[in-house]
């Protein structure tokens, strides 16, 4: 007998909230069949209109509340609820905190199967607001006047946002000053739907260390209208400024940046620190967008693994180098393998930068280069993994595992894909020793986690 969902669109249903998921939305069930509800927190009650209905879940629109949890606040923005960059606002920071220790805490004991690792209190930020040093925004146009801010969820609607509330206020100023001058230049706006007008996305990075910014202008066109007078402009409103660039984007895409790339005025990067390593930031770099918490990740992956000055250590997804760099002033050798080579000359770059000589870095996929450095005998101490949300390919866990480096560091922005990998190296002859999460982006649901491993005595 095909069983069927015990609700119908449109139905106006009361329900208590049991959970959140892992992107934020409240959890209820209506006879053990789950609704998901953007904007409801576990122990909340409250009244919601049923707006889609699946076969094993439903999706709901919470339409009044009738007991409130004690970790709800109020959302400090209006903009807040339009767009879906911060989905935890609504959350006192004490029970984000909570939330994403609980979803790491379960995640490993249900993937994992790692019900009695020792998962420790997560490392929050003092200030959790006004973090990030970087921002991206689409530009639009409405009542002949340029927009840029964010997305509306699920569409290609913007929303203009004056102010972030992730943003340093180095980064807001930068985004709405440049959005005033295109527009008193009159510079039109890219239009998606036609593919004509100019620009399209205003970008802003700031070194948060050293004050220096950088301004980017993302065009359909190879012209840049009123260039010298919107440098001018620029440069007069925004003294911080030490970098402005134009990319070119001439291709019917979502991807944000074009393959062209020129410096209208000042340096090709900005400079910026995390601890003691100093980072050259191109417009195109990966870099990170909280360095404050970045080193309270990255010092405990150092205290983690446990360097005495005799180890050699492979960084496998090195990016630009930054957790390489803080591994060599440990380490005897560090070598980083990355798939993207104009990280791989970033990192050579910040390595020179900071007289760091007892670091090498090769482009190519890591499980593809590190079996090679393998079969060569470039044998490892201490392994450290920094991969993508999907996590580690197969091929470099069971590398390792045949490596059999004393022990393995692994950085993780996916408590899931963590488990699931942490369950193939224990497998291997691995034991988890202890997983710190750490909060890198509060206000959304994202969390990062650091956790050591250590090969068993009897391997």
């Amino acid at each position: 007998m095909k069983k069927t969902a015990p609700i119908a669109k449109n139905d106006y249903i009361d329900v208590m909230f049991e959970d959140l998921t892992h992107d934020g939305a409240g959890v209820a069930k209506i006879d053990g069949y789950p609704v998901f509800v953007p904007n409801a927190l576990p122990g909340e009650k409250g009244q919601v209109k049923i707006t889609k209905v699946n076969k094993g879940y439903g999706f709901g629109r919470l339409m009044e509340l009738y007991e409130k949890s004690d970790y709800r606040i109020d959302v400090p923005t209006e903009e807040a609820h339009k767009f879906g960059g911060c989905q935890l606002q609504h959350i006192s920071y004490e029970g984000q905190l909570a939330y994403k220790e609980k979803q790491v805490r379960e995640v490993l004991a249900r993937i994992g199967k790692l019900e009695d690792v020792k998962v420790h209190p997560i490392l929050g930020m003092d200030n959790p607001w006004k973090y990030r040093n970087k921002a991206q925004v689409p530009v639009g146009e409405k009542d002949g006047k340029l927009i840029a801010g964010f997305f509306k969820p699920r569409s290609h609607e913007i929303v203009d946002t004056n102010e972030s509330v992730i943003q340093l206020p180095e980064v807001n100023e930068a985004i709405q000053t440049v959005k005033e001058i295109c527009t008193e230049l009159e510079i039109p706006a890219y239009h998606e739907e036609s593919h004509k007008g100019v620009l399209r996305h205003i970008m802003a990075r700031y070194g948060q260390q050293t004050g220096e910014l950088m301004v980017v202008l993302v065009t359909r066109t190879a012209d840049l209208p009123q260039k010298h007078q919107l440098v001018e402009e620029i440069t007069v409103r925004l003294p911080k400024v030490k970098s402005i660039i134009h990319n070119i984007n001439s291709k019917r895409t979502n991807v944000i940046m074009g393959e062209k790339t020129k410096v209208l005025w000042g340096s090709e990067v900005i400079y910026d620190y995390i601890g003691d390593v100093k980072f050259a930031i191109s417009a195109l770099s990966f870099y990170q967008v909280n360095p404050v918490q970045t080193k309270v990740l990255y010092d405990k992956a150092l205290e983690y693994a446990g360097l005495t000055g005799e180890e050699s250590v492979i960084d496998a997804y090195c990016g630009i180098g930054t957790i390489s760099l803080f591994l060599a002033q440990k380490a005897k050798k560090v070598f980083g393998v990355e798939i993207v080579p104009e990280a791989i000359e970033d990192a050579k770059r910040n390595a020179e930068l900071n007289d760091i000589r007892n670091a090498e870095f090769a482009a190519g996929a890591a499980e593809t280069v590190i079996p090679e450095w393998y079969k060569a005998g470039n044998n490892a101490d201490v392994l450290v993994v920094d991969p993508p949300r999907k996590g580690c390919d197969e091929a470099l866990l069971n590398t390792i595992i045949e490596m059999k480096p004393k022990k393995v560091v692994y950085v993780s922005c996916n408590p899931a894909t963590l488990a699931r990998d942490l369950r193939i190296l224990e497998d291997g002859g691995y034991r988890t020793i202890e997983v710190q999460p750490v909060d890198m982006f509060p206000m959304t649901t994202h969390v990062e986690v650091v956790t050591v491993l250590e090969l068993k005595k009897s391997n």
